[in-house]
């Protein structure tokens, strides 16, 4: 099990990193986490809602994940309260007080029986914590770190962020607020996200050697363009460092308070001629080639975010002068012309109207759409000719049905239903589809459209997105190797 002094150390990557090495050893191996919070969720073959990390992992282990890799997903839809998934399936809105008073002594018998399968399946389960495990107004109905360690009987594994300093206060900070019991159980370190001369280091891992008796298993420095689906939002904060400024494609993507599957925008993101950058105000802005309102847990409220900084009229202004603009679920229901929750299922606002760019309407309902679909792009507009028939596969997630309220060309052809909305300029389109942009096909002629409006060339369908991620997860693997002593953690998992 790995576990962290703190979120955002590191876990799931490295947790990725040890399933592929697992995997590639030969080990019949999936990973789990009893409990994520997270509004980047991925969809199982079977149309269940589990955390992103989790299905990723799984996808480094090469296996198909299921609901038991991730039992409890908590989604938060507003302040102090959250979404409860269980077993992929909705159960029901509480608040915090009231999940951890009332459900958590039923969630921890079903995130043991989720183990419980996963060990009668598979060799090796890699358990991810969450958070810190010294949290001590939480420890009590804990059912993600020490507890669940005992449950498994798991040996643990500490992470540390060096990055944020404090790297050797937070190990031996965290094993001080640990009880006798759950500090005999950590079997070593990893001091993530390095930069610098190892050598210089090397003092301060003698002593907390020394003073823990407990190995470093490794220093991992920090590994640029990792390309591997990131979970959580705060990740964004790093994507401005690596912005590439020489790009013939600039889309800005609006960072929206409660953004969720925000790596439908990864794939634009790895073409060499695209620079994607996310945006919170007017002023940043600018005038790109393509804004793109991506998915939001919750539509309503952060439609009145827009309206709120500006960004409304500024996105208005850059559409009216020619910008395409597209928007991603919750951000294609922005598009529309009005929208409704008369169940009070995301917000207690009731209705707004929307941006107004498509004739649509949504609204939205208690019962959630999680599906894997496929389909072909079916307009007809003379602009979308070059990618007509194209096939599409992707994902949906949403509580909300969006109508048209008079005839507009529609976008994609899914099973026996359409999918999506174009304007009658053809520059402005939505859709539900999240991974829409993962189709190799379609995302270069749709950008060859755009390099088309500015005069460029077209470009050939160079990457291909699934091949990359599987490349990712070597390369990942292969900068695990390189910096953890592996023998030692096959030791410590009790495998040869």
């Amino acid at each position: 099990m790995f576990q962290g002094t703190a979120s955002d150390v590191g876990k799931s990557i490295i947790t990725t990193a040890v399933c592929r090495i697992f995997y590639q050893d030969g080990f019949k191996t999936a990973p789990y986490k009893s409990q994520n919070m997270a509004l980047n969720s991925y969809v199982t073959l079977c149309g269940k809602e589990i955390g992103r990390a989790q299905g990723v992992q799984a996808e480094a282990c090469g296996i198909t994940a299921t609901t038991d890799m991730n039992p409890i997903l908590i989604k938060p839809t507003r302040d102090m309260t959250a979404q409860v998934v269980v077993h992929g399936r909705p159960h029901a809105e509480m608040s915090a007080r009231r999940y951890r008073e009332e459900y958590l002594p039923i969630a921890g018998t079903i995130v043991r029986d989720a183990l419980d399968r996963l060990k009668s399946e598979y060799e090796v389960i890699v358990i991810e914590g969450a958070g810190s495990p010294a949290e001590i107004n939480l420890k009590d109905r804990d059912i993600v770190n020490m507890r669940l360690a005992g449950w498994a009987d798991a040996p643990v594994v500490l992470v540390a962020d060096i990055d944020r300093g404090g790297v050797f206060a937070s190990i031996v900070g965290t094993l001080e607020l640990l009880e006798e019991h759950e500090r005999s159980r950590v079997k070593g370190f990893i001091i993530n996200k390095f930069r610098g001369d190892i050598a210089i280091l090397q003092p301060g891992l003698d002593w907390l050697e020394q003073r823990t008796g407990i190995p470093v298993l490794g220093v991992v420095p920090h590994l640029n363009g990792i390309d591997i689906e990131a979970e959580d939002s705060v990740a964004l904060d790093h994507q401005q460092d690596n912005l590439n400024s020489d790009a013939d494609i600039d889309v800005a993507v609006i960072r929206l308070p409660r953004i969720s599957n925000f790596t439908d925008t990864d794939p634009l993101g790895a073409e060499p001629d695209v620079q994607v950058r996310y945006v919170q105000s007017p002023e940043e802005l600018g005038n790109p080639d393509v804004i793109l309102l991506p998915g939001t847990k919750n539509t309503l409220a952060d439609l009145g975010f827009l309206r709120e900084t500006g960004l409304a009229e500024a996105i208005r202004k850059r559409a009216a002068s020619g910008t395409r603009l597209v928007g991603i679920c919750g951000g294609y229901q922005m598009l529309g012309a009005r929208l409704s929750d008369p169940h009070q299922v995301e917000s207690e606002e009731g209705k707004a109207a929307g941006l107004g760019f498509l004739p649509a309407e949504t609204v939205f309902y208690p019962d959630k759409r999680t599906e894997r679909v496929r389909g072909t792009v079916a307009c007809n507009h003379p602009e979308w000719l070059e990618l007509q028939g194209i096939s599409v596969e992707g994902y949906e997630i949403h509580m909300g049905r969006t109508d048209k309220l008079e005839p507009v060309e529609g976008l994609f052809q899914i099973g026996g239903h359409e999918d999506g909305m174009l304007s009658a300029d053809g520059r402005i389109w939505g859709t539900y589809l999240h991974g829409i942009f993962e189709n190799d096909e379609f995302r270069r002629k749709w950008l060859n459209l755009i390099r088309q409006d500015k005069g460029l060339a077209p470009l050939p369908t160079d990457i291909h997105f699934q091949s990359r991620k599987t490349a990712a997860f070597d390369r990942l693997a292969d900068h695990a190797r390189a910096h953890l002593d592996i023998d030692k953690l096959y030791r410590i998992a009790g495998l040869k």
